[in-house]
C-alpha cells in the first residue's frame, strides 16, 4: 500500500491484535494509528498539566492580567479549531527560556521568556494556534504510540528531558508530562501545525503574515545559534527554510491582513517588561552560582529581590546560595518565604524540606516533603521521608518510602536499596 498511515495501522494490528486500531485525524482527516482512546488522552493531559507546569518553572503569578489575556487569545483560536470541544487551558509559565508546549487534551503553556520576544497579539496568536494544532491533531499522543510500538521489541525509547537539577529525580506522570512537553516534534508535525495554525489565525481574524514573520525570525536566530532559543523553542520546534517557504506560500493563498493588536499587546506586557531587569539579575545570579562565585551571585539575587520583592523564585535561589555557604538558618528563612509566596510550588517545598532535615527539624521537613510529593513526586523526597521515618521510629513507613525511592534508578535508588536492606534483613 502507498498510504504510510494505513501500513502503520496494519503493522500495529499484526503486533498487538485487538489492542490496536485506526482512526481519522480530527484535523487533517487522514487515517492514523489509534492505540490511545480520547478518554485516556483527556485524562492524561488533565493529570499531567499541573506537575508539568511545575517542572518548567511554575505559573507566572506576578501578573494575573497577563495570564488572563493569554487565555483569552488562546480561546479565540481554540473555538475555530477542528476540535473546539477539547477542554483547552492556557497558562503563562515563570521561565526565561523562550518556549511553548502542548499536552494531550489541549493543555497549553507559554513561557514569559517567549512572550517578551513577541511584538504583537497576532504573533502571540501564531504561537498559540500552532500549539492548539499539536493538541488537536494528537501529535503528542502519536509520539507516545510510536514509543510504545518500538518498546515492544527494543525497550522504551528515550525522550528529551529538562536540564534542571531535579530532572532525573521526578517520578511518575510528572516525568512523562515533562518528556512530552520537551520532546522534539517531527518536521511533518511542525508543517502540519504551521499550516492549520495559519488557517485558525485567518478564521479568528488575525493577520496570518505574523506567522511567517516569526518563522523567518526563528530561522535567522537558529542560524545564528541563539543560545536561549536553542535550549527552548528550537529544541522542541526546529525551524527550517522549508517551513518558512510553505508558510509564505499558504499566506499568499489565504491572503495576508487582519488584526495585529500591537498597542494592546504592548500594554498587556508592560508589567512583565518592568519586571524584566529583576529576571535578568536572577539569571545572572544563577550563572554566577553555577560557577561557584557565591558572593557575586548573592549580590545579584539581592538586586533581583529589591526590584521584585514578591517573586518567590528569587528567595528560593538566595536560599540555595545561603545553603551552599553553610548558612542553614538564613536558607531556612528564604525557603519559608518562597513557600509563603507560592505554596503550591513543589520545588520550594522540596528545598525547604531538605534544608529542615539537615537542621534536624523533622516535623517541618516531613510536612514540606509530603507537600512537594503531592504535586510532583521525586525520588529524593521519598528517600528523605524514609530517613525521617527512621529517625521517628516509624519502621513500616520508612520501608514504604525507601521502596518507592528505589523505582527511580541512579544514586538515589542505590542509597534507598542499601537503607531498605538494613531495615529488612
Amino acid at each position: 500500500m502507498k498510504n504510510a498511515a494505513v501500513l502503520r495501522c496494519l503493522s500495529a494490528a499484526a503486533l498487538l491484535l485487538l489492542l490496536t486500531g485506526c482512526s481519522v485525524n480530527p484535523v487533517t482527516g487522514e487515517k492514523q494509528l489509534s492505540l490511545i482512546p480520547e478518554s485516556q488522552e483527556l485524562a492524561m493531559g488533565a493529570e499531567q498539566y499541573t506537575p508539568t507546569q511545575q517542572t518548567q518553572g511554575g505559573q507566572f503569578y506576578m501578573d494575573p492580567e497577563l495570564a488572563l489575556y493569554v487565555r483569552d487569545v488562546g480561546q479565540k483560536l481554540a473555538q475555530v479549531s477542528d476540535r473546539p470541544d477539547l477542554p483547552y487551558e492556557f497558562v503563562v509559565l515563570n521561565s526565561s527560556v523562550p518556549n511553548a508546549w502542548a499536552l494531550p487534551g489541549g493543555k497549553i503553556a507559554v513561557n514569559r521568556g517567549l512572550l517578551i520576544k513577541l511584538d504583537d497579539e497576532a504573533q502571540l496568536a501564531s504561537v498559540l494556534g500552532h500549539e492548539i494544532v499539536h493538541a488537536a491533531a494528537r501529535h503528542s499522543v502519536q509520539r507516545m504510540q510510536q514509543t510504545q510500538m518500538i518498546s515492544l521489541g527494543v525497550g522504551v525509547l528515550g525522550m528529551a528531558v529538562t536540564d534542571n537539577e531535579w530532572a532525573g529525580l521526578v517520578m511518575g506522570g510528572a516525568a512523562l508530562g515533562a518528556q512530552l512537553a520537551l520532546a522534539q516534534y517531527s518536521q511533518g508535525d511542525e508543517l502540519e501545525s504551521d499550516h492549520y495554525g495559519i488557517l485558525y489565525m485567518k478564521e479568528a481574524g488575525y493577520d496570518p503574515g505574523a506567522a511567517v514573520e516569526l518563522q523567518e525570525l526563528f530561522l535567522k536566530l537558529s542560524e545564528g545559534r541563539d543560545s536561549n532559543f536553542l535550549q527552548g523553542l528550537f529544541a522542541t520546534h526546529p525551524p527550517s527554510a522549508k517551513r518558512v517557504q510553505e508558510n509564505r506560500d499558504l499566506v499568499s493563498k489565504v491572503g495576508a491582513g487582519g488584526y495585529r493588536g500591537k498597542d494592546v499587546y504592548q500594554r498587556k506586557l508592560a508589567t512583565l517588561r518592568k519586571l524584566q531587569p529583576a529576571y535578568d539579575a536572577h539569571e545572572k545570579a544563577l550563572e554566577l552560582a553555577s560557577e561557584d562565585r557565591l558572593e557575586p551571585a548573592l549580590e545579584k539575587i539581592n538586586e533581583a529581590i529589591r526590584l521584585a520583592p514578591d517573586e518567590a523564585m528569587f528567595y528560593a535561589l538566595r536560599g540555595r546560595i545561603y545553603k551552599e555557604q553553610n548558612n542553614s538558618e538564613k536558607a531556612a528563612a528564604d525557603f519559608e518565604k518562597a513557600v509563603s509566596l507560592y505554596p503550591e510550588m513543589f520545588v520550594y517545598r522540596l528545598y525547604n524540606g531538605l534544608n529542615a532535615l539537615a537542621m534536624n527539624n523533622l516535623d517541618t521537613a516531613r510536612e514540606n516533603l509530603l507537600h512537594a510529593n503531592q504535586t510532583v513526586p521525586t525520588s529524593i523526597a521519598f528517600l528523605r521521608l524514609g530517613d525521617i521515618s527512621v529517625k521517628q521510629n516509624r519502621r513500616d513507613d520508612a520501608i514504604a518510602y525507601y521502596r518507592k525511592a528505589t523505582e527511580a534508578g541512579g544514586d538515589v535508588a542505590e542509597e534507598a536499596k542499601r537503607k531498605l536492606a538494613a531495615l529488612t534483613q
